[in-house]
């Protein structure tokens, strides 16, 4: 638990100005289906507080639809509107960059398919504009050695995000780079990412709350996504040590948050014990 007694005058004073946060999911708020501790207080006391939020996560595994009911599952009510993925970014690129009924070879699942397609974007597997990139259950060495020849054919290449593995009730499992980084092995090209810690999530994130960098922090457990994208931007950061960042590592990295907490429990509570406005 945080000693508030140390954390009292003016690391509270400074969490006071926060007027909104832009919160990573897996290791953050659940680890796969689990909630981790304080799920509920967390979400009470932002509302209560008026704090505004919203959830951004790299994972590319469900739609803002798919993770928002999950987040109900868990017992936190959040609305669509509120969940800002990799795969939105990836949609307002291929949006601002490429016309209409484009085609668009994908190696990832189905929810990030049906953005795509929903975004006017044509599903192929020749003559393409890009190849977009991500984690994929259903990987295949068939889909590789597509994405590769098409990226060599001169397709460009873009990766949802850069995450190399992320937490699971398992244990820490591949994720997305894992996948990017195989098809830049054998295609002798580095992606175009469009998650975090690139700008895009970000930005869309604060357009959203209607809030600008001094009013934001970035909250996840990932040092060189969650925290260096935001200090990128100029946005305030907070890492938890509930998912893949361990104290050692925490430690020797030249990335350092604007504060550090075990979970969202103690970030719970240290909001909770900002003095209220008279």
């Amino acid at each position: 638990m945080v000693d508030m007694e140390i954390f009292h005058s003016q690391e509270l004073a400074r969490l006071q100005q926060l007027r909104g946060l832009i919160i990573d999911m897996d290791g953050v708020l659940w680890h796969g289906d689990v909630p981790l501790p304080g799920l509920h207080k967390f979400f009470e006391v932002l509302r209560r507080r008026e704090i505004k939020f919203v959830l951004a996560t790299n994972n590319n595994t469900e739609t803002p639809d798919g993770f928002a009911s999950k987040a109900r599952r868990l017992g936190v009510e959040v609305a669509p509107e509120q969940v800002i993925t990799a795969s939105i970014a990836t949609v307002h690129y291929l949006q601002a960059t490429y016309p209409p009924g484009s085609r668009v070879y994908v190696v990832g699942e189905a929810p990030l398919k049906e953005l795509i397609t929903v975004a006017g974007f044509t599903l192929a597997e020749t003559d393409v504009v890009a190849v977009v990139a991500t984690m994929d259950r259903q990987l295949t060495y068939d889909m590789l050695k597509r994405a590769t020849l098409l990226i060599r054919g001169g397709a460009e290449y873009i990766g949802t995000n850069p995450d190399a593995c992320y937490p699971t009730p398992e244990g820490i499992v591949p994720g997305a780079g894992a996948i990017l980084a195989a098809i830049s092995a054998s295609s002798d090209r580095l992606p175009t990412i469009m998650g975090k810690p690139e700008s895009w999530v970000f930005k869309i994130c604060m357009e959203q709350m209607g809030l600008g960098l001094e009013d934001v922090a970035s909250l996840g457990d990932r040092l060189n996504t969650d925290i260096a994208g935001a200090q990128r931007l100029g946005l305030k950061s907070i890492l938890v040590l509930s998912g893949i960042c361990t104290p050692a590592e925490l430690a020797s990295s030249s990335i350092q948050p604007t504060w550090v907490f075990q979970g969202i429990d103690e970030l719970a509570q240290a909001l909770d014990a900002i003095p209220r406005a008279s």
